[in-house]
């Protein structure tokens, strides 16, 4: 090695030096602010997920006697050949793969359609309305959607029935009681009320896409649906992939609507997988709550896998 260059890096490495230095001084600096955040996260998050699957790991039983044994990956191996498992997972995700496109299609479409109102009062209006729904709480969201299902009382059936004339009361839909009908009641009950707060989502990523490509695009006699999908859609894919991932999660465990329209019947098709393991867990019998664990945390292992696969799908093609 040349004088010149051992006489470059001997210059170097004070820099190198003193620069690791400042980072680890503001790391210190900076440390003590955010370990409540790091506890919180620690105590309400890490906590529970290592505790429920060290009990995915035993043969505990709530309402016995007996002290819990280890017994390895055993409640795994059993939930693998539970038929049960296998027919609620298959549930959950047919109401995903309904409710997940319209969750995202219907806002974004909403949101194009907002960004080109001019009128800055008309468009602060429709914000408004757009998110009253999401200012109710879900307690009084299911009851007002079970009125509005309802087969005697509720509005809806009524407008077919005695307006409309399409149906009789013996062929009125069963909105929340038939297996063909119920996921897609549920999914329009679930858009009605995620519809503003993913509206404004898909809004602000609106905001940062220039302009210049829209007017570069019709310059090129692009027509508004081209745009749609080759300007407005493919910058959006940051925003679908975060929304794609959350409402995937959601509607993947959804628990409260199921156990509230069709109860803990297991031959209905709202006896989806979480709902499952929460019979297991708290319902009757001795509350075998190692095998709870192992439903839920296989369920959330088979979830993971595919929000992997999301994360490849809509990755950013920049």
């Amino acid at each position: 090695m040349s004088e010149v260059t051992v006489s470059a890096t001997t210059r170097d490495y004070p820099r190198r030096t003193s620069s690791f230095v400042r980072s680890f001084a503001n790391l210190i600096k900076t440390y003590p602010y955010i370990l409540p955040a790091i506890i919180l996260f620690a105590g309400w998050q890490i906590l529970p997920i290592y505790s429920a699957f060290r009990l995915s790991l035993t043969d505990d039983r709530f309402l016995d006697k007996l002290p819990a044994h280890y017994i390895g990956l055993q409640n795994y191996r059993d939930v693998l050949h539970d038929r049960l498992f296998w027919r609620g997972i298959y549930h959950a995700f047919i109401f995903t793969c309904i409710f997940v496109p319209g969750m995202i299609m219907i806002p974004m479409v909403i949101a194009v359609l907002l960004d080109r109102v001019q009128n800055t009062k008309l468009s602060t209006f429709y914000r408004i309305v757009l998110l009253i729904p999401s200012m109710i709480p879900a307690p009084l969201i299911f009851v007002l959607w079970v009125w509005l299902y309802n087969n005697y009382i509720g509005p809806i059936n009524y407008i077919l029935v005695n307006v409309l004339h399409l149906y009789d009361v013996r062929t009125q839909p069963q909105w929340l009681t038939n297996p063909h009908l119920v996921f897609i009641s549920i999914a329009i009950m679930e858009w009605w009320w995620g519809l503003g707060y993913h509206t404004m989502f898909f809004l602000a990523g609106l905001a940062s896409i220039p302009k210049d490509l829209f007017d570069a695009a019709r310059t090129d006699g692009a027509s508004e649906w081209r745009m749609f999908w080759g300007v407005t859609v493919f910058r959006l894919l940051p925003v679908i992939l975060v929304l794609m991932v959350i409402r995937f999660g959601t509607a993947m465990a959804v628990i409260d609507e199921y156990i509230i329209v069709g109860g803990y019947a297991r031959e209905s098709p709202t006896y989806t997988w979480t709902v499952y393991m929460y019979d297991t867990a708290f319902g009757g019998g001795v509350q075998p709550r190692g095998y709870a664990a192992a439903i839920g945390w296989l369920g959330a292992m088979l979830m993971l896998i595919v929000v992997a696969f999301m994360f490849w799908l809509f990755r950013s093609r920049d």
